[in-house]
Order: C-alpha cells, then sequence, then structure tokens
C-alpha cells in the first residue's frame, strides 16, 4: 500500500482533471441534448427521424458521462475517507495496475468479474 499512499496526490489529481473534463465536455453538448423541434415546414421525415437519433445519442452520451462523474465522486470521497483503493465489496485491496488504469475503480478485478 505504500506506493498507493505515495501515489494519492497523482490519482487525486487525475481524477479532478477527468472531472472538470467531463463538466467542459458536458456543458459544451448542451444543445445536442435539446428538444428537437418538429417543424415540417423545414424538414422531411428523414431529417426528423435524424435529428431525434442524433438527440437520443445526445442524451445517452450525457447519462454516461453522468455515471462517470459519479464515479469520480466516490473516488474522490474515498479518497478524503482513507478508503481509496480498496475494494468496496471486499475490502481488499484494489491492484496498482487497475488503479493506474483507472483510478475510479471501485472493486478489485475479482469482484469486478463476477458482476
Amino acid at each position: 500500500m505504500c506506493a498507493k499512499r505515495n501515489g494519492i496526490e497523482t490519482y487525486k489529481a487525475q481524477l479532478v482533471q477527468r472531472q472538470e473534463q467531463i463538466w467542459k465536455v458536458s456543458s459544451d453538448s448542451v444543445d445536442g441534448r435539446q428538444t428537437v423541434e418538429l417543424d415540417q415546414t423545414n424538414s422531411g421525415r428523414l431529417t426528423r427521424a435524424n435529428a431525434l437519433q442524433s438527440q437520443a445519442m445526445a442524451q445517452e452520451t450525457d447519462r454516461r458521462r453522468q455515471a462517470e462523474l459519479k464515479r469520480i465522486d466516490s473516488a474522490l470521497a474515498r479518497l478524503d475517507d482513507g478508503e481509496f483503493g480498496f475494494c468496496v465489496v471486499c475490502g481488499e485491496e484494489i491492484g496498482l495496475e487497475r488503479l493506474n488504469m483507472d483510478p475510479a475503480v471501485p472493486t478489485c478485478i475479482d469482484c469486478a468479474s463476477r458482476r
């Protein structure tokens, strides 16, 4: 765990940086999630269908961003509580390679593979 303790600030910086990136991308893409206007004088059926599909895709992408933000918030809370680096399911240490790949990961590889 010594290596993890030494890297806590690095993990925290990575999490905060990713959080800020997601917020920026999310705020930049608000227009794509807005209600599609179905003005039949300006567009045909296919154009409206494409607009609705684009809207649905933008909404799903935003839902995934929000889920990632929750994972990051949870990881930051675990950092503050001194529980970072331990699996939230079994309590065992999460491998360094796994944490280095994704500092927001909440579970060890064993618990993740059981899901």
